[in-house]
């Protein structure tokens, strides 16, 4: 097939330009969802294939609502968009800081999704993917986590948004699974990306997070869909 569409938010830089570049390569066409033009317009230029740049702000209601306008039919849709605000523990973070994340990493998943389902549901194979963490799983939250080494309860917002996003990702699998959805969410695990300093200054190679991604994108109609996985295909538990 070389008339499949896919959406990824947030894919300018980081985890999200590799996931839209290896979707081109895979001969979707790829709307590349940045909120600022000129450094969308350099990551599709950057991607190459049939990559086309969809101005997005997943935070604002207008900018989901006109960028919604422009997609007639979607096959994929990657809700990368994401941020960390700090690396405060809950007992030291303000509310701000949760309000804020909330924003970006669970609300605007939400308005996102919703005013793409549309263009989904025209899709005779849709798919979903939530790039979570797996600093969001809470077994691995109060266990050793294979991903990622945590202390004291750390980036508590970013964390807790994650899990949140786990939690949305049940249930969307859960409402739209007759329509032929296969809805699931990825831990990328630590990648070299600007999402924080540790992230920049410790991280993996992006590529190998974004190939996790894409094989959810890829999922065959008998796949699964409600489920956790890591970057390598491995189950991760809630």
């Amino acid at each position: 097939m070389n008339d499949r569409t896919a959406l990824v938010t947030g894919a300018n830089k980081g985890i999200g330009k590799h996931i839209a570049r290896q979707l081109a390569e895979e001969g979707f066409t790829v709307y590349v969802g940045s909120r600022d033009p000129g450094r969308g317009q350099r990551a599709v230029e950057e991607i190459g294939g049939d990559a086309r740049l969809l101005v997005l702000d997943v935070t604002d209601t207008e900018s989901i609502a006109e960028a919604a306008a422009r997609v007639d039919r979607l096959d994929v849709l990657v809700n990368n968009a994401g941020i960390s605000v700090s690396p405060a523990p809950a007992a030291e973070a303000d509310v701000e800081e949760f309000r804020r994340t909330y924003e970006t990493n669970v609300f605007a998943v939400i308005a996102v999704t919703n005013a793409f389902l549309p263009a989904l549901r025209r899709s005779p194979h849709p798919r979903i993917v939530n790039i979570s963490s797996g600093t969001g799983s809470l077994t691995w939250s109060t266990n050793p986590n294979p991903q990622f080494t945590h202390g004291s309860g750390g980036a508590a917002a970013y964390r807790s948004s994650k899990t949140a996003l786990n939690a949305l990702t049940a249930f969307y699998a859960q409402a739209l699974a007759e329509g032929g959805f296969k809805v699931n969410a990825l831990a990328p695990g630590l990648r070299a990306t600007d999402l924080n300093e540790r992230a920049a200054s410790a991280g993996g190679d992006p590529a190998e997070a974004a190939q996790g991604a894409v094989r959810l994108s890829l999922l065959p109609d008998d796949g699964p869909t409600g489920a956790f996985f890591s970057w390598d295909g491995t189950p991760v538990p809630w």
